[in-house]
């Protein structure tokens, strides 16, 4: 499988994605964000601080050559993973509902975080069961997902919504504020994810936890 992982000015998690995805087995490729043609089964949009997060978070970053190509990927159908930064350039592009707010402790939070499995019924997270706990870390200023209620509620109805803060036994444990403890999210077809844990860092038990390759590995499955 092809798996390419793009780079922002300001990028910090590429390398981890890409050793991820290498452990898998993936053919993986790093691409700079002025590439315009992309050739790739999943496109990974990975954390980070791109462009500094000036203006807001990914607000810059909709706009580099790149993301005509992530467009058009969606469009085809392709997949699309964002993590934690790429879930607010899903987010800023529109591919995916809903926005980022700041923290409500006003806070960086970096750390291990517990979060429940509330669907499975898509290739993310095939490998989980519901209500699953997986223990993953955290390190967002602005990750208070946002959306208005008719449509968290067709969200629901929809099945997009995937992940929730938990603590380790799975009861609501929310670090940021975001809207009903989300913690990732997915579009109607099931075939562009989100969230703002990063699994990448999560990929073996002497990191603290392997959690993050039972859902990276649906991916390629």
């Amino acid at each position: 499988m092809k798996v390419a992982i793009l780079l922002f000015p300001g990028t910090n998690s590429e390398q981890d994605t890409k050793y991820a995805f290498d452990l898998l087995g993936c053919k993986t490729e790093i691409v700079w964000h002025k590439q315009t043609k992309i050739d790739a089964d999943l496109i990974v949009l990975p954390g980070g601080f791109s462009y500094g997060d000036y203006l807001r978070t990914a607000a810059i970053a909709k706009f580099s050559p790149a993301m005509k190509a992530v467009v058009q990927h969606a469009k085809n159908g392709g997949y699309l993973l964002g993590i934690c930064n790429g879930f607010q350039m899903l987010l800023e592009l529109g591919l995916l509902p809903g926005a980022m707010r700041r923290n409500d402790c006003l806070s960086f939070v970096s750390k291990y975080h517990h979060l429940k499995v509330v669907s499975n019924n898509n290739k993310f997270l095939s490998n989980l069961n519901i209500n699953d706990i997986v223990n993953i870390p955290i390190a967002h200023g602005e990750g208070n997902y946002y959306t208005d209620d008719n449509t968290l509620k067709s969200m629901y109805e929809n099945e997009q919504i995937l992940l929730k803060y938990c603590d380790v036994n799975g009861n609501d444990l929310n670090p940021n504020g975001s809207v009903d403890s989300i913690a990732g999210i997915c579009d109607k077809n099931k075939k562009i994810f989100a969230l703002m844990p990063h699994p990448e860092r999560a990929c073996e038990s002497i990191l603290g936890s392997d959690d993050g390759m039972k859902m990276l590995k649906g991916l390629i499955c």
